[in-house]
């Protein structure tokens, strides 16, 4: 296929916010692609790269383009060839590889027409903005592919990947989704959490729950077979190296093979939770981890098990996958829990929660299933502080002795129909350390500036704790934060988990 025919049918589906539209857009080319061409196509149209990191940044890729010249009309290049090129670009190593990526990718924009390489630019800035998310690309492969679209979700949660699953759904039919299934040491996405205002709205929208201590940990994965354990954070990365205590502590249950779903939180010598930053800071250690075990020694709470000794239990109900996990593991290994339907009960444990150093609570239905990688509405997070997952879009630099540090933040919530909405703006909450950490990290990401502004690819997550929102014709949105403030940063989620516009909207007075 042409690539023309790619960077069309995302031009189109990025021009309309119509859901039914973008789906048919998307499987009409998906129906066209040819063995091969689905994973990397599926990808482009993602936003993604499916060799994951080339090795190149917003530097070298604009020098490049400055001086690679374009081809004068699209339609030469293939998407194998785009495909090709671009694995031989993350393929370059060892002495001389920057000049051979610079030659690969100066040879690829080279052959590429006006609208094509603007799609490559966009594509290998991370500045790729068109409304194919995951939810509605998953809905395209069902609708290219004849599929009953709970069955491509499925095999999506399964594996966490969107090319493969669309390569099985197109190439093979049911029966190469079918291959998809729970498998040990393949992590699954997390199952996410969406805001509730306290436990009596909890009560009122699930029933009877299990209430259980929110953690401000860091989510962890275990898998074992036998002797094997291995432990999988949030983006699905294997740590099991950083983290011998969880290794130590999952070897040492009576079950042979288990999923145990979980937190794991540095502790202070009095027992109560580190700030979410300080246990962080385990995760990235490689060298010397058996002293930073015994200076910074982590804790494993487990709440969801999801295999146990053959048993897949995915979908099974939560009252179900709780008792299992009471079988598999002790008391002391198992986040603290109340089933309920009296929010004085569920908010006496919130208190105890906060007393102990926790941030709030979740309540979780006791009738629904595990949905991986999503965020419905069966499992709520009760906090006493309204706070929201939201993406930096830029940064501002300081004025006095914030100067040389980049501190006014430019902040974004997920827009479903794609891209990032901007919604405020704070330079609250921020110390001097983390100030010098973001103006690095932000000059990593950077995409563009202009006299006061440095703009970012919209990749970094930060925690912001708000008072409330307003209308506001300031922002695209129609609306703007009240009283925002840094509570911190999130390596560990990914800018497709942000927050979106509609549950800030949802604040505004008046609103349903």
């Amino acid at each position: 296929m042409r690539f023309r025919d790619v960077v069309e049918t995302s031009a189109a589906v990025g021009a309309t916010r119509s859901r039914r539209e973008k789906v048919g857009r998307l499987a009409e080319l998906l129906r066209r692609l040819g063995p091969g061409e689905v994973g990397p196509a599926v990808s482009y149209l993602s936003g993604a790269v499916p060799q994951g990191k080339l090795g190149v940044g917003w530097a070298t890729v604009s020098a490049v383009a400055g001086a690679a010249p374009a081809a004068l009309a699209d339609g030469a290049l293939t998407v194998a060839e785009v495909d090709d090129a671009l694995s031989a670009v993350a393929a370059a190593s060892g002495a001389g590889s920057t000049g051979e990526r610079r030659r690969l990718l100066a040879g690829l924009l080279g052959r590429a027409g006006a609208s094509e390489r603007d799609f490559l630019l966009r594509l290998l800035t991370g500045e790729l903005r068109q409304g194919a998310l995951e939810g509605i690309m998953a809905e395209a492969i069902a609708h290219a592919a004849d599929l009953p679209p709970d069955r491509v979700r499925r095999a999506l949660m399964l594996s966490g990947d969107l090319a493969a699953v669309a390569a099985a759904a197109l190439e093979r039919g049911e029966a190469g989704l079918a291959g998809f299934s729970i498998e040990l040491f393949r992590p699954l996405l997390p199952m996410l959490a969406s805001p509730a205002e306290d436990p009596a709205e909890a009560v009122e929208r699930l029933g009877e729950a299990a209430f259980e201590y929110k953690l401000d940990g860091a989510r962890v994965q275990v898998h074992r077979r036998g002797d094997d354990v291995r432990v999988f954070s949030r983006g699905l990365n294997d740590v099991t190296g950083s983290a011998p205590e969880l290794v130590a502590a999952v070897a040492a249950l009576p079950a042979r093979e288990l999923i145990l779903d979980g937190e794991a939180i540095a502790l202070r010598p009095d027992g109560r939770p580190q700030p979410f930053q300080v246990t962080m800071r385990r995760f990235g250690r490689k060298l010397d981890v058996a002293a930073a075990s015994a200076a910074l020694p982590l804790r494993g709470w487990f709440f969801d098990c999801l295999y146990l000794d053959g048993d897949e239990l995915l979908e099974r109900p939560t009252g179900e996958r709780l008792a299992a996990l009471d079988q598999a593991a002790p008391a002391d290994l198992v986040v603290p829990r109340l089933v309920t339907a009296d929010p004085a009960e569920a908010d006496a444990l919130l208190e105890r929660a906060l007393a102990a150093g926790h941030e709030g609570l979740m309540a979780k239905s006791l009738a629904a299933g595990y949905e991986a990688g999503s965020r419905g509405q069966s499992w709520l997070k009760l906090k006493r502080v309204r706070t929201f997952d939201l993406v930096v879009l830029g940064a501002e630099w300081g004025s006095g002795r914030r100067r040389p540090w980049l501190s006014n933040l430019h902040l974004g919530a997920r827009d479903p129909a794609g891209g990032f909405v901007m919604v405020g703006k704070t330079f609250k909450g921020l110390t001097d350390e983390l100030l010098a950490w973001q103006t690095a990290r932000l000059s990593e990401l950077e995409i563009g500036r202009d006299r006061h502004v440095v703009y970012v690819r919209p990749e970094l997550v930060v925690e912001i704790a708000i008072g409330d929102v307003q209308e506001s014709p300031r922002y695209p949105g129609g609306l703007a934060l009240r009283f925002a403030r840094v509570k911190r940063y999130r390596p560990d989620k990914r800018a497709a988990e942000a927050d979106t516009i509609e549950q800030l909207r949802a604040l505004l007075p008046g609103a349903a």
